[in-house]
């Protein structure tokens, strides 16, 4: 490249410079500078730098002169990302099981270059997780920008559904007859991304794992369920879930000792009403899609809880116990 190219790129360079070598602890002096731009055919003087420093500023950059008699510099001081926000989204990478380790390794890669080389040190300290349950499925990004696609033209999709064999292979679902549904929403739970969508055929709401949706398909037919999701509301579906296993849904009863009300906070909300009782107990209604997930959130949390009503969630509940039970007891 010819030199009065080079020097058209200057700017370019210096704000390379400061980016990547430059933060509160490590200010970068003019004449590191001068010498960075020399290694570049780009010749300068001291009045230079200041002038191009003032450029940048006017630009909108916050590039601080840190005054010291060690030496001082000049450095970047507001990024895109704070180190800190970088550092949660880092963990937030790592520890999102949909996300396998290749893609991770590449996405933190890429936060790095948002923090000075310095900065990014303490970001790869952070990557190491041991035993991390990751998922294998590399399409899965592609799968939900598809989906995505789909709910933003309003038409349906097909796609095939697997499951995981003892023998750790895939087996498509249903003999690999092809799922049609109206995609309406991507929701995030339990680490994991789930579509929720309108079955036309059944007539009610599904969802269904993205990780495990394969050969999805865009069709030219418009999508279906508008009355059903005009007043749906994605997190409050999530909450009615365990593990998002469906089921049938009912209004629940539980009847839980004082000292559990941070696990109900957590689990449905510190909006949810809750009715002091005489001996210090408290007990809340909530609609819950009842299932076997539902029961063994249940049984974790021992006699520290109660089923009061519906009477015929309490007889699923003792059956469920019961059935467990029975196991030992012929073991016996």
């Amino acid at each position: 490249m010819p030199k009065s190219e080079q020097q058209k790129a200057k700017l370019l360079y210096l704000l390379q410079l400061l980016k990547e070598r430059s933060d509160e602890a490590h200010p970068v002096p003019a004449k590191a500078m001068i010498d960075y731009l020399a290694a570049r055919d780009i010749r300068v003087e001291r009045k230079t730098i200041y002038a191009d420093i003032e450029v940048l500023r006017e630009f909108g950059y916050d590039i601080i002169l840190n005054r010291s008699k060690k030496g001082g510099g000049y450095y970047l001081a507001e990024r895109e990302f704070e180190l800190p926000e970088l550092k949660l989204l880092v963990d937030l990478v790592q520890s999102s099981k949909f996300i396998t380790q290749k893609k991770s390794r590449e996405f933190i890669k890429k936060l790095e270059g948002f923090a000075s080389v310095y900065e990014a040190r303490q970001l790869q300290r952070q990557v190491f997780v041991a035993n991390r349950v990751k998922t294998e499925n590399e399409s899965i990004y592609y799968l939900v920008d598809e989906i995505y696609r789909a709910i933003d033209t309003g038409c349906m999709i097909a796609f095939q559904y697997v499951e995981m064999t003892p023998d750790k292979k895939e087996r498509l679902k249903r003999g690999g007859k092809t799922y049609k549904v109206s995609p309406w929403a991507l929701t995030w739970n339990d680490d994991c991304y789930y579509l929720i969508a309108y079955d036309h055929e059944a007539g009610i709401i599904k969802h269904y794992r993205v990780d495990r949706m394969h050969r999805i398909t865009l069709l030219t037919e418009a999508r279906k369920g508008q009355d059903e999701f005009r007043a749906f509301d994605p997190a409050a579906y999530c909450k009615k879930t365990f593990r998002m296993f469906a089921g049938e849904e009912e209004v629940v009863t539980l009847r839980f000792e004082e000292s559990y009300s941070g696990i109900v906070f957590d689990r449905f909300g510190k909006e949810i009403p809750l009715h002091r009782k005489a001996d210090g107990q408290f007990t809340i209604s909530v609609p819950i899609m009842v299932s076997n997930q539902f029961f063994g959130w249940l049984a974790g949390l021992g006699t520290g809880v109660r089923v009061e009503a519906p009477a015929r969630v309490v007889e699923e509940y003792q059956l469920f116990l019961k059935r467990i039970l029975s196991q030992y007891e012929k073991s016996i």
